[in-house]
């Protein structure tokens, strides 16, 4: 269903528009974390070091003092996911530095829940594979949607997220 802009008793389809490229949504979204997400920015760009040779698109802290990682894709890629996991598996093992850059980021008084690490992915659509693989391996892995309009409205909608309830 097509978003249809309002003007008096008119109704007029909103065209779809994509973003230039992954850095001018990274970029909005990190200006923004707070009003998206509710979550405080860490860092951008975040190198994982000469051994995991990485770069983490952001890193941010959640409303629960969690850290969060988040990935962007401009296109549907399953290599989204299999990043998220190598990501996931890095903080894990990095507390460190991670605390490093929160404290540099938000001051040295800042605390941080390790209870409830994530990583989101925002990429404009995902193949059904990618959804069942989230599903069933158990990572701790969001699926975003977004969608960019002509008459400058972003939506971003949430495709999965895995449940804490207890089976």
């Amino acid at each position: 269903m097509p978003l249809f802009e309002l003007k008096g008793d008119d109704l007029s389809a909103v065209s779809q528009v994509e973003f230039v490229n992954e850095k001018t949504l990274q970029s909005l979204v990190e200006k923004n974390l707070k009003a998206v997400f509710n979550f405080r920015f860490v860092a951008t760009e975040f190198r994982t070091g000469a051994v995991h040779a990485g770069r983490i698109d952001t890193l941010a802290l959640s409303e629960d003092g969690n850290p969060v990682i988040i990935e962007y894709k401009k296109v549907a890629s399953s290599e989204l996911i299999n990043q998220s996991l190598y990501y996931l598996s890095w903080i894990k093992h990095h507390h460190g530095d991670f605390g490093i850059a929160a404290q540099k980021a938000l001051g040295k008084s800042v605390e941080i829940d390790w209870s409830d690490v994530r990583v989101i992915c925002l990429a404009p659509n995902y193949k059904k594979y990618d959804l069942h693989a989230v599903q069933v391996m158990g990572a701790n892995i969001e699926l975003w949607t977004y969608k960019r309009f002509s008459n400058g409205t972003v939506y971003f909608e949430e495709q999965y997220k895995r449940s804490t309830a207890a089976p």
